[in-house]
């Protein structure tokens, strides 16, 4: 994948999106950062990464929001829609970063930061 457009997802403070911007800034890479904390999750995407990534990747239940959560609320997250829906409410149970990369008129989603498997990708056009 030569020259993508990323588009970087998550929230500036958190300690893995600090991490994989840096990377992307050695890889001398280009982005765009989306805050959730300061923009939202626009809803579009949220189902574009549901979509590609699954719900199940995208909750991320080791996080301190998802603990913070009573478990009537967690219990809500049962399918696509409904955690799609707590995602919405709550950003920071969404695992972090999201990246959307595109090239050409293809569209790929990961979702967390693995500098190994974004190298990959960089360097051999594969799937992330």
């Amino acid at each position: 994948m030569k020259n993508p457009d990323i588009t970087l997802y998550g929230i500036a403070n958190c300690d893995t999106v600090k991490k994989a911007r840096a990377w992307l800034a050695t890889q001398g890479l280009e982005y765009h950062f989306h805050d959730f904390k300061k923009l939202g999750v626009p809803a579009d995407r949220l189902a574009l990464w549901v979509g590609q990534a699954g719900w199940e990747k995208l909750l991320n239940r080791q996080g301190t929001t998802w603990r913070k959560l009573d478990p009537a609320t967690q219990a809500t997250a049962r399918d696509a829609a409904s955690a799609s829906a707590l995602m919405q409410e709550h950003p920071s149970t969404i695992k972090r970063p999201v990246v959307e990369w595109r090239q050409g008129g293809a569209l790929r989603v990961t979702v967390g930061f693995d500098a190994q498997q974004w190298n990959d990708c960089l360097q051999n056009g594969s799937n992330v």
